[in-house]
C-alpha cells in the first residue's frame, strides 16, 4: 500500500529532522531502516573483535522494528559477528562483508556464490599479512576479506596501505579504504549500494545511517531510488568521525555527532512513532 498524498510530499533539501520524521511517520509501515555497524551502532575501537553496540541504540532499534517494514544492518563485518550482537532481535536482517553474506531474521547465512572460490586466497593472504607486516599492524581475517588496521599505530599507514594494494594487484583482488584501515576483498560486484538498491526498491521510504566512505554508495543508492520513483523517500544520515567524517557528511542529509547521540536520536524517533 502506498502512502497517502500528504505522505507523498517530499520537502526540498536541506531537510530538518522534524520534516524527515514527519514524512517517515506517515509511511512507517512501508519504511526500511538500514544501519552500518562500526562507527554507527557501535563506537570504533582499537580491538575490532571487542567492539559492542551502544545499549541505547540497540533498545531503540528493537522498538523501531515493531513499527517499520524492515530493519537491516549492512556492514563490513561477517554475519556471524553481527549475529552475536543482534541475535536476540529475531526480525533484524544482517548483511555482512558489504553484502557478500546475508541472513534474514534468524535464518541461515547465505554467501554470494561467486565469492566462495576466494576463501582459500583470503586465508593465505591473512597469514602472509601476519608474517610480513610490521608489528603494530592488526590483521583481521573475515573469511571473505582481510582488513589491515593501523589505528593504534597511525605511523604505519603508508606502509600498510602500500603492502595491501600491492597484494591486491598481485592476486586480482579489490581494495576498500576506511577509517584507519585498508580492506582487501574478492573481485565480486557487491557493495552496500547494491544491497540498498535490491532491498529498498520494494519500500516507499528508507533511511541509511553510515559513517565511512563505503557508506556513500548506500547514500547514492537512496538518491537513485528517489530519482526513479517520485513516491519514494530516502534519508541519508552521517554519524560524525574525525577521519572520514567530512566527506561522508557532505553526501548526507543529516549529521549526528556520535553513536551515543544516535541512541538519543532514535529514541526520540521511536517516541514520535508511538505518539
Amino acid at each position: 500500500m502506498r502512502p497517502n498524498d500528504a505522505g507523498n510530499q517530499r520537502p526540498s533539501r536541506p531537510l530538518t529532522v522534524d520534516q524527515a520524521w514527519q514524512i517517515t511517520t506517515a509511511r512507517a509501515a512501508e519504511c526500511m531502516l538500514f544501519f552500518d555497524f562500526d562507527g554507527v551502532v557501535a563506537p570504533v575501537g582499537d580491538d575490532p573483535n571487542a567492539v559492542q553496540p551502544v545499549p541505547e541504540v540497540m533498545a531503540a532499534i528493537a522498538g523501531l522494528a515493531e513499527f517499520v517494514q524492515r530493519v537491516s544492518v549492512v556492514s563490513a563485518r561477517p554475519v556471524d559477528f553481527l549475529r552475536e550482537r543482534f541475535g536476540h532481535l529475531a526480525d533484524i536482517d544482517l548483511y555482512g562483508l558489504y553484502g557478500l553474506e546475508h541472513s534474514h531474521g534468524s535464518g541461515e547465512t547465505v554467501t554470494e556464490p561467486a565469492a566462495l572460490p576466494w576463501v582459500p586466497v583470503m586465508a593465505e593472504l591473512a597469514e602472509r599479512a601476519r608474517t610480513e607486516l610490521p608489528e603494530g599492524a592488526l590483521v583481521e581475517y573475515k573469511r571473505l576479506s582481510v582488513a589491515l588496521h593501523y589505528r593504534t599505530n597511525p605511523h604505519l599507514a603508508e606502509q600498510v596501505d602500500a603492502w595491501g594494494r600491492a597484494e591486491a594487484e598481485r592476486l586480482g583482488l579489490r581494495v576498500q579504504t576506511g577509517r584507519m584501515v585498508i580492506e582487501i576483498k574478492p573481485p565480486v560486484d557487491r557493495d552496500k549500494g547494491m544491497v540498498i538498491r535490491d532491498v529498498a526498491s520494494s519500500a516507499g521510504c528508507a533511511w541509511y545511517f553510515g559513517d565511512d566512505v563505503s557508506d556513500i554508495k548506500a547514500f547514492n543508492a537512496l538518491r537513485e531510488l528517489e530519482a526513479a520513483d517520485e513516491r519514494f523517500f530516502g534519508i541519508c544520515v552521517a554519524v560524525a568521525n574525525p577521519e572520514t567524517g567530512q566527506e561522508v557528511a557532505r553526501a548526507a542529509d543529516l549529521t549526528i555527532d556520535s553513536p551515543q547521540a544516535l541512541g538519543k536520536f532514535l529514541a526520540e524517533a521511536l517516541q514520535a512513532l508511538r505518539a
